[in-house]
């Protein structure tokens, strides 16, 4: 397959010395269900835009389909290649069902028309409002779990309260080291960063490997949302950022732990539904044309998450 007209530039999220720094999400408002803020929690109300290609928007479409909230919470699904306006509509399987745009920059207008950042997803959408609530798939994921757990069909307690000081901690360490940590490296600049960003990468997945060995998940019997934090990062891992971002040291699948982990979690009910590896990689390897100039996809490799996770 040939070069697309796709084009993405770091822009202001490239550092002075090569480093990949990446921006701070704009909306930060959120739904509540005690009349705390201006976004009440209700059926119907709010829309989610998503790619199924990118891992942070795919952390909330794990936490709608893990909660059961489907009905209460529509999606709409941008195109996995993007154009220089960026993620767009495409009028075929990828359509905006709620305001009809071709681009979901016009969301990003309509809630600040000065708006002049890079678009990303998740969006969360106010129907009622006409406004961004929520662009950061932390904050995201974390609403769908608590204050919309009355709307949904199967609730799950992701972050149990006893343990939510080592969520957050085990959250960060994932995000800096592994979930970012993939781009750092895939977009450095210089031969020192790329390795220091690989080195810092491995060394964390070699202590996850090591920290399941005793357990199945993370904290214990059951998949908390750090859980599904890292499963978007490793789901892509082998197909993608081994190759595409040059995080060579291991394979996902070489790890004697997190691989049959990562399989236990894409056999978790409803999970497998929301991966869509064919346009994974079609976003990759065909939106970043100053690592991959022939456009070309890699073919996925050939283990399987179908195989038998065999950590019940």
């Amino acid at each position: 397959m040939g070069t697309s007209a796709s084009t993405f530039s770091l822009g202001s999220e490239r550092g002075d010395d090569g480093s990949f720094r990446r921006q701070t999400s704009t909306f930060r408002e959120f739904v509540s269900d005690d009349g705390s803020t201006e976004f009440p929690v209700a059926a119907g109300r709010y829309h989610l835009y998503v790619a199924r290609a990118c891992p942070w928007a795919h952390r909330t479409l794990i936490g709608r389909a893990l909660m059961g909230l489907e009905d209460a919470i529509s999606v709409s699904y941008v195109a996995p290649i993007r154009d220089d306006r960026g993620w767009r509509f495409d009028d075929g399987a990828h359509v905006d069902s709620v305001n009809g745009w071709q681009y979901l920059s016009e969301a990003y207008r309509a809630a600040d028309p000065g708006f002049d950042a890079r678009v990303t997803v998740p969006v969360l959408w106010d129907r009622e409002r006409g406004t961004i609530v929520n662009n950061e798939s932390a904050d995201i994921l974390r609403m769908l779990s608590t204050v919309f757990a009355p709307l949904a069909a199967h609730p799950v307690a992701l972050v149990p309260e006893r343990l939510r000081s080592d969520i957050e901690d085990l959250n960060k360490l994932i995000y800096d080291n592994v979930n970012n940590a993939v781009y750092k490296a895939g977009f450095a600049g210089t031969q020192a960063i790329y390795e220091r960003e690989v080195r810092t990468l491995f060394q964390s997945l070699d202590e996850l490997d090591l920290r399941l060995a005793d357990r199945r998940f993370l904290f214990g019997p059951e998949p908390l949302e750090t859980d599904w934090r890292l499963f978007t990062t490793l789901v892509r891992f082998d197909a993608v950022y081994q190759i595409h971002f040059k995080c060579s040291i291991r394979k996902l699948s070489e790890y004697q732990f997190l691989w049959p982990y990562a399989r236990d979690l894409y056999q978790w009910p409803g999970v497998a539904a929301t991966v869509d590896f064919d346009e994974i990689r079609a976003h990759y390897y065909r939106t970043h044309p100053m690592i991959n100039p022939s456009g070309l996809i890699a073919v996925l490799p050939a283990e399987s998450f179908e195989e038998p996770a065999g950590r019940g």
